[in-house]
């Protein structure tokens, strides 16, 4: 009697879990939609988030205070990085992604999930204390990373020099990874 009782709470609770995730994934496809319209209202057909697409285009303020454009660096190779303080693999990647940056002709566009952070000041103080160089851009609302539907950290995207994505990693990359897809879009 206990075994069925345990076999039966076990199959609802699976089959909630499966009606949860099917009905949350619509959800999020139709936020993503429509999240991905305001990003850019330019953006040609095809424009998405599969390999061979053009990467959305989006807007977002540096930890400098400067804006800074996806567009604006049309026609270079550019490493967009979607990553959090308080997350153990997008913290081990950094060294990386820094070295990276220095040794290859490449942009990085680290685009931290600021709406997850404790405070901004967090985020200041873990790029100063990485050494960080690159730009990092502050995701406020979470809608960069809604359009570009990160569900994983790190996530990053590959984009080439006429803007279409070329890879995607969802977790941490190793320096070697990097350079391996890096070069495939010379």
């Amino acid at each position: 009697m206990k075994k069925a009782l345990f076999f039966t709470i076990i199959g609802a609770m699976l089959a909630w879990a499966i009606y949860d995730f099917t009905m949350s994934g619509n959800e999020s496809a139709n936020q993503q939609s429509e999240t991905a319209s305001s990003v850019t209202s330019n953006e040609s057909a095809d424009v998405g988030l599969a390999v061979g697409q053009t990467a959305p285009d989006f807007t977002l303020e540096t930890l400098d205070g400067e804006q800074a454009r996806l567009s604006d660096f049309s026609g270079k190779t550019v490493f967009v990085n979607f990553w959090a303080t308080w997350c153990p693999p997008c913290r081990a990647e950094m060294p990386d992604m820094q070295k990276l940056y220095d040794n290859e002709d490449i942009e990085i566009l680290a685009i931290n999930l600021t709406d997850t952070e404790k405070s901004e000041d967090g985020v200041t103080s873990f790029v100063e204390e990485m050494g960080l160089t690159f730009p990092v851009l502050m995701d406020t609302e979470g809608d960069i990373s809604s359009a570009y539907n990160v569900k994983a950290y790190p996530t990053s995207y590959m984009v080439d020099v006429e803007g279409k994505i070329s890879y995607i990693a969802y977790g941490a990359m190793n320096y070697n990874i990097m350079v391996q897809e890096y070069e495939k879009m010379k």
